[in-house]
């Protein structure tokens, strides 16, 4: 007994050192991009940093610009914009794609469909972006002039504060809901056959199965989505500096971080800003969290 128990024990240490090898290059990675960024922008958040000049500290001078800077709560609105615009769009529209094309019963025509859409996704975003911007300008994309040729006028596409908005929401539609659309696809192919067979039995409707059925028990894939999407267009960038050529209108938060940094060369009070950003995602994923229980289920699994 006393050799069978020595075995096992030597296993299990064998088991966790084995364990510790395959975590190691992705904690490696952890630590040297994201928690020692981290830790460093804390520290810089009283400092005065210029990346030319040596860091100088100057206490809680950053937090008191802040609190002065008249572009903070534009940005942060701008920000928020973004978000009730954009995840109903990756959240809402990206699902009802993904449950159309899993209705699809030829497989072939699923595939096709499904690369499809998936396919604007791998494509870099600084090309797409700035193809985007020439399709869509007020005198010279080809989109106004298909409107000018209905003998319609221009759309202000780029230029009025409401159109650019759906400008680069049409984008980020067409550009990235291919992901959230696979995370549901994938999804909806996990949920045992069995759920749906009993309903059909039941006499269940298409309507009743989707709402009764499918949605409770594609639920962890819904809050894994809300709360990626979320995190994305907290953080969004691109959109409204390629496509927008840094319009203050559309300037968001993420933006905002960028130009104080590398522009104004301002590092400290990005790193103010960079810390708040942080604290509004980790915030809200954490109200997420605690409230999941309410509704997602786990119960098939």
């Amino acid at each position: 007994m006393k050799e069978k128990a020595a075995y096992f024990t030597r296993r299990q240490h064998q088991n966790n050192r084995d364990g510790i090898l395959f975590l190691l290059p992705a904690l490696i990675s952890y630590t040297l991009f994201i928690a020692a960024p981290i830790i460093m922008a804390l520290g810089l958040v009283f400092l005065n940093y210029n990346l030319v000049s040596p860091p100088k500290f100057i206490g809680f001078n950053n937090i008191k610009r802040l609190l002065i800077d008249s572009q903070f709560t534009q940005v942060l609105g701008n920000t928020l914009k973004f978000f009730f615009i954009l995840t109903p769009i990756h959240c809402i529209l990206a699902l009802g794609f993904a449950y159309a094309v899993y209705s699809i019963r030829v497989s072939r025509v699923r595939s096709v469909i499904r690369n499809i859409i998936y396919f604007p996704t791998i494509v870099t975003t600084a090309s797409v972006a700035y193809v985007w911007r020439y399709m869509f300008g007020t005198d010279t994309g080809f989109i106004n002039y298909y409107i000018r040729s209905l003998g319609f006028n221009n759309i202000p596409w780029m230029t009025d504060p409401a159109m650019i908005y759906v400008t680069i929401a049409l984008f980020s539609m067409w550009k990235f809901i291919g992901t959230t659309f696979l995370y549901y696809f994938v999804g909806l192919q996990n949920i045992p056959s069995t759920y749906h067979e009993a309903a059909i039995i039941d006499g269940a409707g298409k309507f009743q199965t989707f709402f009764r059925i499918t949605l409770p028990l594609l639920s962890p894939t819904i809050f894994f989505v809300f709360v990626t999407n979320m995190i994305g267009v907290f953080q969004i960038f691109n959109e409204p500096f390629l496509i927008a050529s840094n319009n203050p209108v559309v300037r968001t938060l993420a933006l905002h971080i960028y130009l104080n940094a590398f522009d104004n060369m301002r590092i400290g009070y990005a790193s103010v800003l960079a810390v708040i950003m942080l604290a509004i995602i980790l915030t809200i994923t954490a109200i997420q969290f605690s409230v999941q229980k309410r509704w997602v289920n786990y119960d098939y699994e």
